[in-house]
């Protein structure tokens, strides 16, 4: 296969339908359909509704990646697609559409694991430069997963060494913004609120974090508490500033998620830390953890906002290095895994 092999990305494992294109390290084409409105009346994504709206878009999400690489179908050189973890009816039509796009094309597919893509898009070339996402740790941060790992190849060596015991740090958003009744999805609300409120005005508690827990649960994280810390405060104080609530909320997330993932990088002996996933778009995380990486020097890399909620690129990206370092495709007749472990990249 050629040196730039031309890659299409396939992700649909929640509420977003999206379609990548690569060639090699470079973003060629990057379309995404959300039916994040269709979920809104219910304050969550409702799986059913989320597989309609994926079958429903990929043919017009497909014509219009395309369009914007400028090619065609026959030029691709393999099909890369979400297999877990993930909503299981919406993998299933991404991983239907791929099986039957590789199989017509008679071209190689790569059914790969989409907290490994989350990484696996830092590593494409933006402004002429791309970066390194082996030999890394990796704070994982999503609304269904919040996790550090470790990562010596991003193609078929990541080790889980920190994760939830509860609630993703995603979901304690999503949560929280609903107490507060501010909509969903609750993440970019409460980033928003917080500019205007003083993060240090509640001290509201840092899971795992005393000397007991760090014994036992060292780089994992737990929101559940703070999640009731919050509702609690709420119920007992009506009239606090909710914006003043929503910046304290949104530091104790931080707080903890980025202390860890420092820990675990000076634990390890790895100096280089990596922050993905749809939560890696939040601005005070973004302040933290460079305020802190620099402090400790370590080095820090967080994709462009854009990419860190779920697209196509990440997952065309994750293909691209799977053929780069001579990973055996996957057989035609993928099985979905709506509970996938990460340390499985890719489907054989």
């Amino acid at each position: 296969m050629k040196s730039a092999p031309l890659v299409l990305g396939i992700e649909t494992s929640c509420d977003e339908t999206a379609i990548g294109i690569v060639s090699g390290r470079k973003l060629l084409a990057n379309q995404i359909a959300s039916s994040v409105p269709e979920h809104e009346r219910f304050g969550g994504v409702v799986p059913e509704i989320a597989a309609r709206a994926h079958l429903e878009a990929l043919p017009n999400v497909l014509s219009a990646a395309l369009a914007e690489a400028k090619v065609s179908l026959k030029d691709l050189d393999a099909i890369a697609v979400t297999a877990g973890p993930g909503l299981i009816g919406a993998l299933l039509v991404g991983v239907a559409g791929a099986s039957g796009l590789a199989q017509g094309l008679n071209i190689p597919i790569y059914g790969v694991n989409h907290l490994s893509a989350h990484i696996a898009v830092d590593a494409l070339e933006i402004n002429q430069s791309a970066n390194e996402v082996n030999e890394s740790i990796a704070l994982l941060v999503s609304g269904g997963h919040s996790s550090i790992l470790q990562v010596e190849r991003i193609t078929d060596k990541v080790k889980v060494i920190g994760e939830t015991i509860d609630d993703a740090a995603g979901e304690a958003f999503d949560k929280i913004a609903r107490i507060m009744d501010l909509g969903f999805p609750g993440g970019p609300l409460i980033d928003k609120l917080a500019k205007s409120g003083d993060a240090n005005k509640i001290n509201f508690p840092r899971g795992l974090s005393n000397s007991k827990d760090l014994a036992e649960h060292q780089f994992d994280f737990s929101f559940s508490g703070l999640k009731t810390a919050v509702a609690r405060f709420l119920q007992t104080n009506k009239a606090a500033n909710p914006a003043d609530v929503a910046a304290s909320f949104q530091e104790a997330v931080v707080d903890v998620l980025i202390e860890k993932s420092i820990l675990a990088a000076k634990t390890t002996g790895i100096n280089k830390l990596i922050i993905a996933g749809g939560v890696a778009a939040n601005s005070r995380i973004r302040v933290v953890a460079k305020e802190r990486c620099e402090k400790h020097k370590i080095k820090l890399s967080i994709p462009d906002a854009k990419l860190c909620t779920d697209n196509g690129a990440m997952v065309a990206m994750l293909g691209s290095l799977c053929i780069s370092d001579g990973i055996a495709a996957s057989n035609i007749g993928i099985a979905a895994d709506s509970a996938a472990h990460v340390g499985q990249v890719v489907w054989q």
